[in-house]
C-alpha cells in the first residue's frame, strides 16, 4: 500500500504558518519550522501556489494566503499537493496467482472497499478548514 505522500502534512504546516505568521513566512522560516531543506518548501509552496492558494512575493520572499483560513479545506490541500494519485490512495499487489480464487480476485473484491476508504476521507478532509487547525497550534 502507497503512504499518502508527506507532502500533504508539509503543505499543511505551511499553510498554517502563513495564517499564523504572515509577515514571517520565507521559504527558510518554513523550512526552519519544518525542519527540512528550504528546496522541498519552495517545491511545495509552488504547488500552492500554482492551486491558487498562496501568493509568493518574489526577491524579498515571503508568502501570504489567497484565500481565508475558512475558505481552504485540508482536501484542497491534499489535491493541490498530490499527495497521492487521482482515485489511487490504496493499491492492490500485482501478478496475484491467477490460478487461486483469492489472487484471480482480489483486486475486484478490494477496489470498491478501497474506493469506498478514499471517499470517506476525501469527505473528512472536505468538512476540515485551515482555520479549524488554526487554534490548535496555540
Amino acid at each position: 500500500m502507497k503512504q499518502i505522500s508527506t507532502r500533504f502534512s508539509i503543505a499543511v504546516h505551511t499553510l498554517s504558518l502563513i495564517a499564523l505568521n504572515p509577515n514571517e513566512c520565507t521559504g527558510d522560516y518554513i523550512a526552519s519550522s519544518v525542519n527540512t531543506n528550504p528546496v522541498v518548501i519552495r517545491r511545495i509552496m509552488g504547488m500552492l501556489k500554482k492551486a491558487g492558494l498562496i501568493d509568493v512575493r518574489a526577491g524579498v520572499g515571503g508568502a501570504s494566503l489567497l484565500k481565508k483560513p475558512e475558505e481552504i479545506s485540508l482536501l484542497e490541500v491534499y489535491r493541490a499537493v498530490h499527495a497521492a494519485e487521482e482515485d489511487q490512495l490504496f493499491r492492490v499487489h500485482e501478478n496475484s496467482n491467477i490460478q487461486c480464487s483469492v489472487g484471480r480476485n482480489i483486486e475486484i473484491v478490494l477496489q470498491s472497499e478501497f474506493r469506498e476508504a478514499q471517499r470517506a476521507m476525501e469527505q473528512r478532509l472536505a468538512q476540515t478548514t485551515l482555520e479549524d487547525l488554526r487554534g490548535k497550534f496555540v
